[in-house]
């Protein structure tokens, strides 16, 4: 939370923003303007609970700002852009490749989001495949230029793009260019049907992937169940949401902190977390609020204007952190030692305290959001600053991962809460590239028992995924000798590869 008390803080935190030389001129920019959004109130009372519990570490807004000025995440419906071209843009229907590309790109710079840059590029394989008739060496060079183009533009590896789960041209091409390119941007998803990839197609994404970190595997058809007849896309780090929509805000508690506060397991179900929870969900609906009727987004974006995306497409999210130092923690005030992935105990506790999250959450009813029967989506979150001993979203600890088949057996368990986004990220040592068929059984199976995403890379490989986005690890070098680096995130993945352990994954073989 920033708080700015008196007019010589601020002017103490801009000097401190022009005077960093390991931001670039985009990003001081960016930093500056959220210095100055942070000087507004949050949209709650002074006396509200939130801020309490906000200090206590309970609660946390992921430094969205104090005024949110546009929705967190924007998932447009790209197909129409490239079907009926844009008024606002000036921008015709496509009719070839080159003209749908340069639509694109003149597109996403106009796609706001939490991070200024679009979260969420679309199908490219789908909206690209319409303009390819045959494969060759012109057609091959445009889209790596376009891929080129993306990295160095959009400077924020939370922007995410979907391809599958039909083998295209376009998607086998893609796979063919990012390994030699060992782009950080965009974050892909492989959107993945075993009844519809075939078996080379994803072989060949897990070599890419083992290569890059890139694509993730989505579980297609149980997303699908989710999201029934509502068109969706995977946007950010792993988050579904609906498209020509997205989520309005994403907030989260950190299970632990609540935990610390609690006489134990019943006073923490019963007591503790309901308290949390009815604080959270109406700070986020007082944000959603001031967005929607405060701000001049929802009534006078071109993106609104042309249908691009319409406001009951939009959902807000609600973010869970912690559960395995929870488990840890309520387990030692009963005055046992219960470890995930590790006790049979812990798992049916982390079941239970699932299970309660859900039922407070779904209690609440916004005012927003009939896509999602008027209620906020639960969200494995991943991570953010402070959250030194705080395990991401329903994860296994660092350190404590059991076996590969049962860490994957109790993920999938816990993963079933969370429509709106959650993952696991698995090393794999580097010969596992020759044997890319036995990772996708792998990945077959994790399916079978329902588990919604999962991902890999290769342990001596420059691109890692962090909690869901990707950064170079020499990139993190250079940053952490105060040299500047082109794309944000790498500032965000500082604290988890330095001091959370994220380099320390078990590492796993096939």
């Amino acid at each position: 939370m920033e708080i700015f008390d008196k007019v010589e803080d601020i002017k103490r935190e801009v000097m401190n923003t022009l005077e960093n030389q390991s931001l670039t001129y985009e990003q001081q920019t960016y930093r500056l303007a959220k210095i100055a959004e942070n000087i507004m109130d949050y949209p709650v009372s002074k006396d509200d609970l939130f801020y309490e519990m906000y200090n206590e570490g309970k609660i946390c807004d992921l430094d969205e700002g104090h005024a949110p000025y546009a929705p967190r995440y924007i998932l447009p419906d790209y197909e129409k852009l490239l079907r009926e071209g844009s008024e606002f843009l000036r921008l015709t229907p496509a009719k070839n490749l080159k003209q749908a590309i340069n639509s694109l790109l003149i597109f996403y710079h106009h796609v706001p989001s939490i991070t200024r840059f679009p979260v969420y590029i679309g199908s490219l394989d789908t909206l690209l495949e319409p303009f390819i008739d045959e494969v060759n060496d012109d057609v091959i060079e445009e889209i790596k230029l376009f891929l080129i183009q993306l990295d160095r533009t959009i400077n924020d590896s939370f922007c995410h793009a979907n391809i599958g789960p039909y083998e295209t041209k376009v998607g086998n091409i893609i796979l063919d260019i990012i390994d030699e390119l060992q782009n950080v941007t965009p974050n892909m998803t492989l959107l993945y049907d075993s009844e519809i990839t075939p078996d080379t197609f994803a072989e060949k994404a897990i070599k890419a992937s083992l290569n890059t970190a890139n694509p993730a595997f989505a579980n297609l058809s149980y997303y699908k169940k989710d999201f029934n007849e509502v068109p969706f896309g995977i946007a950010s780090c792993y988050n579904a949401l609906p498209t020509t929509g997205g989520a309005f805000t994403l907030s989260r508690i950190r299970l632990n902190k609540i935990a610390d506060d609690s006489k134990g397991i019943d006073d923490f179900i019963n007591g503790e977390l309901p308290k949390v929870v009815d604080t959270l969900v109406h700070f986020m609906e007082s944000k959603i609020d001031f967005l929607v009727n405060k701000t001049s987004f929802f009534k006078s974006s071109f993106l609104i204007r042309e249908g691009f995306v319409k406001i009951e497409n939009f959902v807000g999210l609600f973010g869970v952190v912690g559960l395995h130092e929870c488990i840890e923690i309520l387990s030692a005030k009963e005055g046992k030692t219960f470890v995930l992935g590790t006790d049979k105990e812990a798992e049916e506790l982390g079941i239970k305290i699932m299970d309660k999250v859900e039922e407070l959450v779904n209690k609440f009813t916004s005012k927003y959001s009939p896509v999602w029967n008027s209620k906020f989506m639960l969200h494995a979150q991943v991570g953010a600053a402070n959250d030194k001993g705080t395990t991401a979203g329903t994860r296994i600890q660092i350190g404590k991962e059991p076996d590969l088949y049962q860490h994957i057996r109790t993920a999938a368990r816990l993963q079933q809460y969370f429509p709106s986004g959650t993952g696991d990220h698995f090393p794999f040592e580097s010969t596992a590239e020759k044997n890319p068929k036995a990772i996708l059984d792998i990945f077959k199976g994790a399916f079978k028992l329902n588990m919604r995403y999962i991902s890999c890379y290769k342990e001596d490989g420059d691109l890692i995924r962090v909690t869901g986005y990707l950064v170079k690890k020499s990139d993190l070098e250079k940053f952490n000798r105060g040299e500047q680096v082109s794309y944000d995130t790498v500032q965000y993945a500082q604290d988890p590869l330095n001091d959370y352990g994220i380099l320390e994954r078990k590492v796993q073989n096939v």
